[in-house]
């Protein structure tokens, strides 16, 4: 083999492993560890604005930087799938730097921080945020486990997505805390369950079977 030959081969050798190193880098963060970020930032919720007013919604944009990554009007007021597209956006573009919580959580930045490919929706629908509500006929199957205050945990994603047909306004973090304890209590008093707290299979079926809680 010619060295000019020998040249252009390992040339285009090294090309081809470069290329699927940077192919294989590309990725995201889990949606996980989204989850555990908004729960840092926000206590998990879509809707809240700092004691200071600066800050908004699941990812606490300040105005700026949400217009920086073209979004609109007032973050807390956008849909979760909004939010969780910006806040991929943002990622892109300037990895966890922007997010205190991703330090105290020990986040780490991957093959797409600071990449600066714009994400597309279909790319942020991992992040979980725009979970749909169950529908209202069908009781999904109790998952064995009986909730108590402080849990997280799937199932109680849906049990609160399921509580806002009743008029609650649940973001679906999953985690048990006041507003859930209260409406596990109303409906228990509403269908003659022990009122415990305590998230069981009878109160589970009564969510999508039983009374109505009163509120």
């Amino acid at each position: 083999m010619s060295g000019r030959r020998f040249v252009l081969c390992a040339l285009l050798a090294l090309g081809t492993v470069l290329g699927l190193a940077q192919t294989t880098a590309a990725a995201d963060p889990r949606a996980d560890d989204w989850a555990r970020l908004r729960q840092c930032e926000a206590s998990g919720r879509y809707d809240i604005v700092s004691a200071s007013g600066k800050y908004y919604g699941a990812y606490q944009f300040d105005l700026p930087t949400w217009r920086s990554v073209g979004g609109t009007g007032l973050p807390h007021q956008a849909a979760p799938a909004e939010q969780d597209f910006r806040a991929l956006y943002l990622y892109r573009m300037r990895g966890w730097q922007p997010w205190t919580c991703a330090g105290t959580l020990g986040l780490r930045e991957d093959g797409d921080a600071r990449s600066k490919r714009v994400p597309t929706y279909a790319e942020s629908a991992y992040i979980g945020g725009a979970t749909a509500a169950p529908p209202a006929t069908g009781v999904p199957p109790w998952p064995g486990v009986v909730f108590r205050f402080g849990d997280c945990h799937d199932a109680l994603r849906t049990f609160q997505l399921r509580m806002n047909a009743f008029g609650y306004d649940f973001q679906g973090t999953g985690c048990y805390r006041e507003e859930t304890r209260t409406a596990v209590l109303a409906l228990q008093r509403a269908n003659g369950i022990k009122d415990s707290g305590l998230l069981g299979p009878k109160t589970w079926n009564a969510a999508w079977q039983g009374n109505p809680p009163r509120r």
